[in-house]
């Protein structure tokens, strides 16, 4: 058995497993409360975006009512999700399945 063969059998397990697993969604949605510039600041405070891409997902959220800000695995989105809120921002988790 070749070495080198078993030696990157864990990493290529590892990919196999994260591309299965479905993801989770992390959902910002509208409000009447939170101003356009702060949801724009949260966003590149939580997620270090350049000011372009969070004013994208800050439209999104304010012209059809929510946005998908990202995917990630459960335990990740349930920290964005949590971060958010502890802005103000209304956000969830939604199964990517």
């Amino acid at each position: 058995m070749n070495q080198n063969t078993t030696t990157h059998e864990p990493a290529i397990l590892e990919k196999a497993v994260e591309k299965r697993e479905p993801g989770w969604f992390v959902i910002v949605w509208n409000d009447p409360v939170n101003l356009m510039n702060y949801v724009t600041l949260i966003f590149q405070k939580v997620f270090g975006w350049p000011r372009a891409k969070a004013e994208k997902h800050m439209l999104e959220v304010h012209q059809k009512g929510r946005s998908i800000v990202t995917r990630e695995n459960r335990e990740k989105a349930e920290h964005y999700v949590h971060q958010l809120q502890n802005y103000g921002l209304t956000a969830t988790l939604e199964s990517a399945d």
